[in-house]
């Protein structure tokens, strides 16, 4: 049997046993694809749309653009399957050629995306979203969507800022403070999007040891907290105001101020006060929550990047770790209610 069509027959076997199979369980499950890009489908019309950390073969994200291609009416899909031997956390990479696939729709009436209605080629090189080929491929793209290694995270993100593409991409809440990534915060070129189900979701487990409970492990599977989306993509949560309900004045001793930074401490988000006009260190998690209607983002503790606290640490203690009556507090990002 020719090449092609073993290529064929497998990805038709895949594509046909995805929503049953455990193909549903490996890279970012189809269920948490499903709940967050339900917020974007206005954005999608007339779109060529790139998953280029993914294996097309068995990638949910392809699974998710290819089933929905007419009810979205996409113009376009493109994935790309990266050549590695080596598995990690969020890709299988087991693949022995690396492979680019092109989708433009139905052609026979089924609605459903087959084989001989994709186009398969083989690329010269490993598939790296940093390659020649997959760059070129980029150019084509008005909307990336894909789950990219959390260790090369700063470089995908700044080749998208690069070549001007929309995006939704999964990462961990922890690169909200990256030096690379927190100027975009804080400019409004790069936001949160609605997010992971209790914070947290399951991806094929390898190297890593499951620490979750019993009652919340999956066989194959490692539970990650702090997983996010990040987008540059207008939806309608980031411009909803945070409900606030606590008052500062008469409960000051419940906001004391930094011993290095000129604000208040806040430990969660939603303690934040409703009457405070002065400058707030609040935890990374206020980014799920962040309207910039409602809220400045001024920048964020010394420890991130020099030069991100905006002028609030006092250089003297030599620490830049906020402190509170000399211990150390955890990374912190500081605001102003625009609003008062």
């Amino acid at each position: 049997m020719p090449k092609e069509n073993q290529q064929k027959k497998a990805l038709n076997k895949n594509l046909h046993s995805a929503k049953k199979g455990k193909n549903d369980e490996f890279y970012t499950q189809l269920e948490d694809i499903e709940r967050e890009l339900k917020h974007y489908k206005e954005h999608f019309k007339n779109k060529v749309i790139y998953c280029n950390c993914d294996d097309p073969r068995i990638s949910n994200f392809f699974h998710y653009f290819s089933y929905n291609f007419e009810k979205l009416g996409l113009k376009k899909l493109i994935t790309t399957c990266y050549k590695n031997q080596n598995k990690d956390l969020f890709s299988d990479n087991t693949s022995e050629q690396a492979i680019w696939l092109e989708y433009n729709g139905d052609k026979n009436g089924d609605k459903v995306p087959n084989p001989e209605e994709i186009g398969i080629h083989e690329l010269k090189g490993d598939g790296d979203f940093r390659s020649k080929e997959s760059i070129e491929l980029l150019k084509q793209a008005d909307i990336v969507v894909t789950n990219p290694p959390f260790s090369l995270f700063r470089d995908y993100v700044a080749q998208l800022i690069e070549y001007d593409k929309k995006f939704i991409i999964v990462g961990h809440q922890n690169a909200i403070t990256y030096k690379e990534i927190f100027p975009l915060i804080k400019e409004n070129k790069l936001w949160l999007g609605y997010g992971f189900k209790g914070g947290a979701s399951h991806f094929i487990n390898q190297h890593y040891e499951d620490y979750a409970t019993a009652t919340d492990r999956k066989e194959g599977m490692i539970r990650v907290s702090g997983v996010v989306w990040f987008t540059n993509m207008e939806i309608k949560k980031r411009h909803e105001d945070l409900p606030l309900y606590r008052s500062y004045y008469g409960h000051e001793s419940e906001y004391p101020i930094y011993d290095n930074y000129d604000a208040i401490n806040i430990d969660k988000t939603k303690d934040i006060p409703i009457d405070y006009e002065g400058v707030m260190g609040v935890p990374i998690t206020f980014m799920d929550k962040y309207s910039p209607e409602q809220f400045e983002i001024l920048g964020a503790t010394e420890s991130e990047g020099k030069g991100f606290s905006n002028g609030l640490w006092n250089e003297k203690s030599k620490i830049s770790q906020p402190l509170i009556n000399k211990k150390r507090v955890y990374k912190r990002i500081f605001i102003r209610n625009k609003k008062l």
